[in-house]
């Protein structure tokens, strides 16, 4: 890993009830990166430049307890309110990723990305193509769930994946799709990167494996780029094996089990592909 002058910076966001920051910088930390969290009015008002960081992430949380439709009131914000510059928000992000840089959401981070435009952004234009509901089962769902990693979404945060035990924590996580073309073009761009599965990785046939009634079983986007991704479960909440319900019987079955948890690995990949980019002095 780089020494400290050069490491890669990793920017959390936080505020607006985006309540899971230190786990996600956290995350970061133990991937190698240097984390900084940062209240989003920060960078709203100019204290803070995003085009200081090489990633960033907007977490988890239930934005204004998702009493407003899950973060849409953030995703104005971003949208809409005018920085000292003259920029918005939006207008940064997008400058972010033309100079190859990265973004995750995570959980309501995820809801944001996709309310703003920039997931999964199929016509290229910034525009909203797919939102998301309640779950079917109408209730918060606080559960172990397993996805699977589209091996065709080329996605380099997903390398080195299959199959994925992680947690899911929300009650407005049903993604649903504009319209069947933006619908079909997720499946032909191969940017749906990630479905809701069994333990075994096959196709969930519903509730309980499918937590929240998501249009193909979706659980995360890719835009084009490859370089944003967003997930609705919390991989930030499985950095450890010891996170896992299971952990006793994993180890006493398997002993030579790793014990960092595999939501870990998406954070090293990020941070090993932003690693690539940061010059050496």
């Amino acid at each position: 890993m780089s020494d400290q002058s050069t490491k890669v910076k990793a920017l959390v966001l936080r505020g607006y009830s985006l309540n899971c920051a230190n786990e996600t910088a956290a995350a970061f930390e133990l991937a190698g990166a240097k984390a900084t969290i940062a209240e989003i009015n920060d960078i709203i008002s100019g204290s803070i430049s995003i085009q200081q960081f090489d990633i960033l992430s907007i977490p988890g949380g239930s934005t204004f307890g998702d009493d407003f439709s899950a973060a849409q009131i953030l995703a104005n914000t971003i949208r809409n309110q005018s920085m000292p510059d003259g920029s918005t928000l939006l207008e940064q992000l997008k400058l972010f990723i033309s100079k190859g840089k990265h973004i995750l959401g995570i959980g309501t981070g995820f809801q944001v990305l996709v309310k703003v435009g920039l997931l999964p952004n199929i016509g290229g234009d910034f525009e909203q193509e797919v939102s998301f509901q309640q779950n079917d089962s109408a209730k918060f769902e606080n559960k172990w769930i397993y996805i699977r990693v589209n091996s065709k979404s080329r996605s380099p945060y997903l390398e080195n994946l299959e199959v994925i035990p992680v947690p899911i924590r929300h009650s407005q996580g049903k993604l649903i799709v504009r319209d069947k073309k933006i619908e079909l073009k997720m499946l032909t761009t191969h940017q749906m990167c990630l479905s809701y599965c069994d333990n075994n990785g096959r196709p969930p046939k519903g509730y309980p494996n499918n937590p929240n009634g998501s249009t193909m079983d979706c659980a995360g986007l890719t835009d084009q780029s490859r370089q944003v991704l967003g997930l609705m479960p919390n991989p930030e909440a499985f950095l450890s094996i010891y996170n896992h319900p299971n952990w006793r019987q994993t180890l006493r079955e398997k002993p030579e089990s790793s014990l960092e948890g595999i939501g870990l690995q998406i954070f090293k990949n990020i941070v090993r592909h932003a690693e690539d980019k940061v010059p050496s002095v």
